[in-house]
């Protein structure tokens, strides 16, 4: 964090009076984005953009990753309305590095390069280095927060194909009652996804998330049952409101299949203490890797048709840190385009509501230091 006071006084004290003078003076949304440009490092991860000296120079991607991160944060519904908005604001222009309407590049370019920032992973891997940077392993954090939200998406959701049964391993188990003197047979059961997710590594268990657009279904807080289209974003929450890691998978996946891989990834990332999750993540796979990596798992208790049992004091007061998980799904959804997903695939959804993810964190950041 003293890294990051030092980014917030150089901003304040230097970048903005200079800025002021070039373009005027700058709205808090402006101030937001140029904050966010500032400690994403953008030079540093944007070397394999760089023209190699082959062929026509491409436009800035430097640029156009700005202009994403600017729809972000004014949270334009479509990258044409982003387009339109720069061209008509100057300093909206300059701040991304176009110095005129002319070097703004067409909207399929727009598009072009958005690609190559989903399927190269780029707005994850600077989310990644912001938190190891700013937060990382040196600093102890109390609680981490998870959850998922809906992600509604306009694309055709696949058709699940019914598996096969394999009649040598998994042959329909005879029903009632065994005769006397009867044995039978067990049938052996496949293993489920989270007792194989504590014995792989974080690679292994991301590949085996599947990320097809499907159907989701869940019961809200009111306790009415909802339906979607589209996916569903993981996200583990540190005190502060900050989003630390960030999973996307398809909707009808279960939210406990990824809370090892969500463990795994924020441990990487920095030290914490309490796995805070509400009853969907209530299995024993995860409150034993949570343990294991010495963590405090703080679980509402599911009852599965029987008695519910109610949290210690202590633990009572803990667990209601978890509304920070909550303050981030709605303030993505509501602020930052998580309700304004329109392109189509896993990856691009992904990087779509990265660019919010990334907004959010250092906005965030720098909430603490005010």
């Amino acid at each position: 964090m003293s890294n990051l006071s030092g980014v917030f006084n150089s901003i304040q004290k230097c970048l903005f009076p200079e800025l002021e003078e070039e373009i005027g003076e700058l709205s808090e949304r402006m101030k937001e984005f140029v904050r966010v440009v500032e400690v994403a490092n953008l030079p540093e991860h944007m070397a394999e953009f760089n023209w190699q000296g082959m062929g026509c120079p491409p436009c800035s991607r430097m640029s156009i990753f700005k202009a994403f991160i600017m729809k972000a944060v004014y949270n334009y519904p479509t990258t044409k309305a982003m387009i339109e908005n720069v061209k008509l604001s100057p300093p909206l222009r300059r701040l991304c590095g176009w110095e005129t309407v002319c070097e703004i590049p067409h909207e399929s370019t727009f598009c072009r390069a958005f690609a190559q920032f989903a399927k190269t992973e780029l707005p994850q891997k600077i989310h990644a280095e912001i938190v190891k940077t700013q937060i990382g392993k040196e600093r102890i954090t109390g609680h981490v927060s998870r959850d998922s939200t809906a992600i509604e998406a306009r694309e055709k959701a696949i058709v699940k194909e019914e598996k096969p049964i394999n009649t040598t391993t998994c042959a329909h188990k005879k029903r009632g009652r065994p005769k006397k003197g009867e044995i039978r047979e067990e049938i052996p059961l496949d293993p489920k996804r989270m007792d194989l997710q504590k014995a792989r590594s974080l690679e292994e268990n991301l590949f085996d998330v599947p990320k097809a657009c499907d159907w989701g279904a869940k019961r809200d807080s009111k306790g009415k049952n909802m339906t979607w289209k589209g996916y569903k974003l993981h996200i583990d929450t540190i005190d502060g409101d900050i989003p630390v890691s960030a999973v996307l998978s398809s909707a009808s996946l279960h939210d406990s299949q990824l809370a090892i891989p969500l463990m795994q990834m924020t441990t990487e990332r920095l030290t914490y203490l309490y796995d805070i999750m509400d009853s969907a993540y209530d299995a024993s796979p995860i409150h034993e890797f949570s343990r294991s990596q010495n963590h405090v798992p703080i679980i509402d208790h599911n009852p599965r048709r029987g008695k519910k049992r109610e949290f210690e004091p202590a633990k009572k007061i803990r667990y209601n840190e978890r509304t920070a998980a909550e303050r981030v799904n709605s303030d993505l959804k509501d602020n930052h385009g998580g309700k304004t997903v329109r392109v189509k695939g896993s990856d691009k959804v992904f990087a779509h509501l990265m660019f919010g993810i990334i907004t959010i964190t250092v906005s965030q950041l720098f909430n603490m230091l005010c």
